[in-house]
């Protein structure tokens, strides 16, 4: 006998091995989905470190354990059920493999999968992973440019190198500058003090980077940072969970105050498929090691579920213009 309460199983959720409880696809080339999640443990960690958000995609699937009963259900997060109708239904592929080290394999892995995703005409949703994930999936979308690349995050990831690699986290954005096809990246949510330097910062300025800073968007609000999207581009979404404020997402390698709500960042995510067409978005650097009472996990979980509700509505979208 427990005073715990089970919320799941009074609602008849079970177990599973999959986000939400969603339908299993373990071949990429049989996806018939448009939107497909896929669990990336890491790509480039440094050595510092390790791969030390190679735990998120799991503990990430287990938050939702819960909800798989009540998949069909009003979410008043969207106004609607998550996925009001069956046919645009995400599909969960499994997690990649990771390698400890080889990391160009890591990085060959990535850009090979959301590749294949692509190319089955779908919307790839990765669960990571530390943020140097992002890069070989922004190098996948080169067919999909010009592309606006949406960056929620509390640090710019604009330096040349870290500890001898320049494909690591803190390089992120500025290895996506040097794309052919990246033609515009608004950089939300940045505070405190990070690792990058004022010169990485003015070479951010040069490039064109449009920075709206979290104490910006307190103070602006969501619509002034959709504004630096085009209408009709198509958009990467990049998020690390260390944008969110550490009172709901703990479980971040370096915690600062003053970090966005989690409506600010639903607000974002919604507002880019408006303005456009998201055509990938990677969820980064949740660190369920250091999570509090696995607030972070449901924090980071449900924005997750409401961005398939988002993509599944975009779908929609597409299909009805077709």
């Amino acid at each position: 006998m427990t005073d715990t309460a089970d919320l799941g199983a009074l609602f008849g959720a079970s177990k599973t091995e999959t986000f939400l409880g969603l339908p299993r696809c373990d071949d990429l080339n049989t996806l018939d989905a448009p939107i497909a999640l896929l669990g990336v443990p890491g790509a480039t960690p440094y050595e510092s470190v390790g791969a030390y958000c190679r735990h998120a995609p799991a503990a990430l699937r287990q938050a939702t354990a819960a909800l798989t009963a009540n998949l069909e259900r009003h979410n008043f997060d969207l106004g609607g059920p998550t996925f009001p109708d069956p046919a645009h239904r995400a599909a969960d592929c499994g997690d990649l493999p990771f390698d400890d080290s080889d990391f160009a394999a890591n990085r060959d892995a990535i850009r090979s999968a959301v590749a294949t995703i692509l190319g089955q005409g779908a919307v790839p949703v990765l669960l990571g992973g530390d943020d140097s994930v992002p890069i070989p999936m922004l190098q996948a979308l080169a067919p999909h440019g010009p592309l606006t690349i949406l960056q929620i995050d509390a640090h710019i990831d604009w330096r040349r190198d870290h500890m001898g690699e320049d494909m690591g986290l803190s390089s992120t954005m500025r290895r996506a500058s040097e794309m052919d096809h990246v033609a515009n990246i608004v950089q939300v949510g940045a505070r405190s003090i990070g690792s990058a330097h004022s010169d990485d910062y003015r070479d951010a300025c040069y490039w064109g980077v449009n920075f709206v800073p979290a104490r910006a968007l307190h103070r602006d609000g969501v619509a002034a940072a959709l504004a630096h999207i085009p209408e009709g581009a198509n958009i990467a979404i990049c998020f690390d969970v260390d944008a969110l404020d550490p009172s709901i997402v703990p479980g971040v390698i370096g915690r600062a105050p003053g970090g966005l709500s989690y409506f600010q960042a639903l607000d974002l995510i919604e507002g880019a498929a408006q303005r456009g067409r998201i055509v990938a978005a990677d969820f980064v650097e949740y660190m369920p090691g250091a999570d509090v009472g696995d607030l972070g996990a449901l924090t980071v979980s449900r924005l997750i579920t409401a961005t398939l509700g988002v993509l599944a509505r975009q779908s929609a979208r597409d299909a009805g213009r077709a």
